[in-house]
């Protein structure tokens, strides 16, 4: 997904963004939104998983992808610990052949992860990856940072990458973890068309 070797950042426990916990961004809106229609959701860059458990743990159908294998049978290893039942795959969101349309899409900073370079590889693929007038919700991690990752982005830059293609249903400052507090955007989008 960028010029990061992720598999050998979780070889070697270099794991910053693992906090052993889902985005509280993510709980709170599950929460809230109790009355969402329960469908399939797609968490790419998915780690080890805890975002993946939070849907599933709402009563969806969740599935995770992650570039690393380490990743991967992190996930996997977690998920049969904790008796959630979610589908973990190896995957490249960006170039990899989907393996079906999903109803939502979450992510959680894996856009500022990705080089620069590859930002429309990757809207292209949230489109590709969705149904429909699918959901895409993301927690943005707006920082300044050019060398990266994390790749800083700005809300005005999300904005004019998504729009073409998705609605802006809403976006609110979520709650965060600690050392990333007033930092994070979230923006709930669904597919046009």
């Amino acid at each position: 997904m960028s010029d990061t070797n992720w598999e050998a950042r979780y070889q070697a426990n270099d794991m910053p963004w693992e906090k052993g916990e889902a985005s509280p961004g993510l709980v709170d809106f599950l929460a809230k939104h109790t009355e969402l229609l329960r469908g399939t959701v797609c968490v790419p860059g998915c780690g080890t998983g805890h975002d993946v458990w939070a849907w599933a743990k709402a009563g969806f159908s969740a599935y995770g992808y992650d570039i690393a294998p380490s990743a991967v049978r992190l996930a996997r290893e977690s998920s049969q610990a904790k008796g959630v039942s979610v589908q973990i795959q190896q995957s490249d969101f960006l170039a990899d052949e989907l393996p079906q349309r999903f109803d939502w899409i979450f992510e959680h900073t894996l856009f500022c992860a990705i080089n620069p370079g590859r930002r429309d590889d990757y809207v292209r693929a949230v489109i590709r990856w969705l149904k429909p007038k699918g959901h895409y919700l993301a927690v943005n991690y707006l920082i300044p940072d050019e060398d990266g990752p994390p790749f800083g982005t700005t809300r005005a830059e999300l904005v004019q990458r998504f729009a073409p293609a998705f609605e802006l249903i809403e976006e609110w400052v979520p709650r965060s973890y600690p050392n990333r507090v007033g930092s994070e955007l979230m923006l709930w989008w669904q597919l046009k068309g």
